[in-house]
């Protein structure tokens, strides 16, 4: 079945029931519940027509044989309830499409032997897949199945091979419900608003961006260089009470940021629209200037590229007189290969800042997600060594974005 047709899953079915006083329901089910039939907008448990003082248990026919069967302690507690073999019935049933759960409609319209739909990330009211090549001719089908089943989603997209690294957007095909992208979710205390089309949001990294809420002392100094719609600057202003500098590159994840900082009512925060190099060389050093004295934070998180971008940490404070130099902590995010991913991730930090990393000034180096059976994506979280803030500058680095097609796959 490639277009979902409801009407073929009507059918009638004959499943076993037992009927008990009304009074001996809740001391029977130690016994029955785990045999309970379960299926969806059907009550297991129903009225005896004509007959008030009784009830009837609809049960599992694959999991409930017949009374002999079951355990011998369970057949004594039945008996004490005056339940025996003569209240077992066979009950004939109506079910129709509303009363079968979302996994068993896949099974049964979905190719035998394959992987099925069994994974997705929601954003509000959209669900957000990646099929896999042989699911692509039961897509719309899915989708259908996906908005029946899941309460609140009206919206069901398929996304596309590319992504766009620069922005972070990529294109999506709307396999069924509204093409209503516009979504909010509520994460670390916050709520995030934006146009999943035009803007980057993976749910999975929801944990992620609480252990860097955690790892922010109390009204210490973020510089979130590729901020996105917010999900760490608009928790960190207003859970850990932080001043925040946010930016990105992307217009509309610009918009969206400020939108979702009035929308949290967080005022230190303030927003930029600016590449990540000449955010990070125009709006540090004037900031250093005021001689801070809270915990400074930088977070880096573009896993694709964002380590390319540490070298406009080399000497950025180059010719400035400050005394004591500012103590920088950077969390960036990379890809790295599973089987040498943290040797990796620490020898591509090393080079693009062109300078060691001594342990002590590892704060922690954490395996934030598999992107892939042998791509994961890695956090370092250091604090920056004085000497590449203070290196003569010997070559200007270039604020142009980079422009890259990468793969999804890796970027989600």
């Amino acid at each position: 079945m490639t277009k979902l047709d409801r009407a073929k899953f009507t059918k009638e079915v004959t499943v076993p029931s037992v009927e008990i006083p009304s009074k001996n329901v809740g001391k029977c089910m130690s016994v029955f519940k785990k045999y309970l039939l379960k299926m969806e907008k059907l009550k297991p448990v129903t009225e005896v027509q004509g007959n008030d003082e009784k009830r009837k248990l609809l049960l599992d026919p694959i999991l409930f044989e017949k009374l002999d069967k079951l355990r011998e302690d369970d057949q004594q507690k039945l008996s004490e309830l005056d339940i025996n073999k003569n209240c077992f019935s066979n009950t004939c049933l109506h079910l129709e499409y509303h009363n079968f759960r979302m996994d068993d409609i896949f099974k049964a319209v979905l190719p035998e032997g394959k992987e099925g739909c069994t994974s997705y990330s929601r954003i509000g009211h959209i669900i957000h897949l990646n099929l896999r090549d042989h699911l692509l001719p039961y897509k719309n089908l899915i989708g259908e199945v996906l908005v029946d089943k899941l309460i609140g989603v009206k919206t069901v997209v398929n996304k596309s091979s590319a992504i766009d690294s620069t922005y972070r957007n990529f294109q999506m095909e709307v396999l069924a419900g509204e093409a209503d992208f516009v979504a909010e979710v509520k994460e670390n205390m916050c709520t995030f608003k934006f146009d999943f089309s035009q803007v980057y949001w993976n749910s999975r990294l929801c944990t992620e961006h609480e252990r860097i809420i955690k790892l922010l002392p109390q009204k210490s100094v973020l510089f979130d260089v590729f901020a996105g719609v917010g999900p760490f600057s608009v928790p960190a202003a207003k859970v850990r009470k932080c001043r925040v500098f946010a930016n990105d590159l992307n217009p509309s994840s610009y918009h969206w940021l400020k939108e979702n900082v009035r929308l949290n009512k967080v005022e230190n925060v303030e927003t930029f629209n600016l590449d990540g190099r000449q955010f990070i060389r125009e709006q540090m050093p004037p900031f250093f200037l005021t001689k801070p004295t809270e915990p400074i934070h930088v977070t880096m998180n573009l896993p694709a590229l964002a380590v390319e971008f540490l070298d406009a940490f080399i000497g950025l404070l180059s010719g400035v007189e400050l005394d004591p130099l500012p103590d920088i902590t950077v969390h960036v995010y990379s890809f790295c290969e599973e089987s040498s991913a943290f040797s990796e991730m620490r020898n591509k930090v090393e080079s693009a800042l062109k300078h060691s990393i001594e342990d002590e000034q590892i704060v922690e180096l954490v395996d934030v997600r598999d992107v892939s059976p042998k791509k994961h994506m890695l956090r370092l979280s250091f604090r920056i060594p004085p000497d590449v803030l203070t290196k003569a500058i010997e070559e200007e680095a270039s604020s142009e974005p980079k422009r890259l097609k990468l793969d999804l796959e890796t970027q989600d």
